[in-house]
């Protein structure tokens, strides 16, 4: 146990100790919910307002606009402990901090509006999300073009199009939306406020991940003034773009901790499971420790390099642009692991844990979603190669 109360040695101090007190106090009531809102698929309303209350949401808004102002670190640290409650309500809340600290560190919007978005976001609990994927698209990791359209019209933009994937979207009250600029190559970014010409048409009905309300959301001829444009047709990237890929670690603190979840699950079944034909419990006996041991194995490993990373983000701020596939491989080692490790549970607890009565079955189905959030495996290990070809070029020019 170290000096603030914990036997994580990634508490470092005493803010830490308390994002992940009030993580842990969130999650165990997400816990008794969750089963519900998998079988039902329906999206979490209450957890929300809990969330809301509790002042979670402001997590990554800057401290100048009555936020916390977190760190990447600090958000990998609120997201797995709340993820071992529920995932799908953390992988939900994920997408709004993370976009909020993406936003904070690019300064992307105008500042009035990023402003305003701040001060909502702590006085009315908003969240927000962009929306990018498309039927036809899939994920605009790939780079495809958006088919929903923005059209000029007096005063601003007429949007037109369909978003899958759309996290959130029972509770947008506003989200950021991409589309293909009409007469142009350039692809635009829309602040959309919910109303006339906006549909939320439930269609997640999904193996995992059933309670993050990932619905399409249509925009028939929607309205967005000038002033609500993000990136328009004078829009040009810039050579250097500020490095914002670390927010990212959002996703596989989730994953890690619906893992983790599982591991105490097991551990706890094994230590009490005595069947009749022995007069311990399961968890004396060799081939259950083994598995046990091949779960730490995982675990270990794959949370000590997501926190290494996390906190080489946050203190190398000179090398953020480098650490690509560095992020690349936290995401790839946690999601890869946690699904072995659930998977190990399963197999420790044995038939009981197909049971809809236990949470392993569920936790087995939502941390599968991992393996297709961003980045994807074949990407990682393409940047991984791609970057040892070059080193050893390099070397061998010298």
């Amino acid at each position: 146990m170290n000096r603030f109360g914990s036997t994580d040695p990634f508490i470092r101090n005493e803010r830490e100790a308390w994002i992940v007190a009030r993580a842990d106090q969130l999650g165990a009531k997400f816990a008794e919910r969750a089963p519900k809102h998998d079988l039902e698929g329906s999206f979490p309303f209450e957890n929300f307002e809990d969330l809301k209350a509790s002042g979670y949401l402001k997590l990554t808004v800057p401290e100048s606009f009555g936020g916390e102002e977190a760190s990447v670190y600090e958000m990998v640290l609120a997201q797995e402990r709340l993820a071992r409650g529920d995932g799908s309500t953390a992988l939900a809340v994920g997408w709004h901090i993370g976009q909020m600290l993406q936003l904070r560190l690019s300064g992307a919007w105008p500042a009035p509006l990023f402003e305003k978005l701040c001060k909502d976001v702590v006085a009315e609990g908003v969240v927000m999300n962009e929306l990018a994927s498309e039927p036809a698209t899939g994920s605009p990791s790939r780079g495809g073009r958006p088919e929903t359209t923005a059209r000029r019209v007096t005063g601003g933009w007429s949007i037109t199009g369909r978003k899958t994937f759309s996290t959130l979207s029972p509770i947008l009250k506003q989200f950021v939306v991409t589309a293909g600029m009409e007469h142009s190559e350039k692809v635009g970014a829309f602040l959309v406020r919910s109303g006339p010409g906006v549909k939320v048409e439930e269609t997640w009905n999904t193996l995992g991940m059933r309670a993050t309300g990932s619905h399409d959301v249509i925009l028939e001829d929607v309205f967005v003034p000038d002033a609500e444009v993000i990136r328009g047709l004078d829009y040009e990237k810039p050579e250097e773009p500020v490095p914002t890929e670390g927010v990212l670690l959002h996703i596989p603190a989730c994953y890690m901790g619906i893992a983790y979840a599982a591991r105490n699950f097991a551990i706890d079944f094994a230590r009490h499971h005595k069947p009749n034909s022995l007069t311990v419990p399961i968890a004396e006996l060799p081939n259950i420790k083994r598995q046990i041991a091949q779960i730490e194995v995982d675990l270990l490993t794959a949370r000590s390099y997501l926190y290494q990373t996390a906190d080489r983000w946050d203190k190398e701020v000179e090398n953020r642009a480098s650490l690509k596939p560095e992020l690349g491989l936290a995401k790839y080692i946690v999601t890869n692991a946690a699904v072995r490790i659930v998977d190990q549970a399963m197999r420790i607890v044995g038939g009981l844990s197909l049971s809809r009565n236990l949470p392993l079955e569920r936790m087995y189905r939502d941390v599968r979603a991992g393996l297709h959030n961003p980045p994807m495996d074949d990407m990682v290990l393409t940047n991984l190669a791609n970057r040892a070809i070059q080193e050893a070029a390099d070397e061998g020019d010298e």
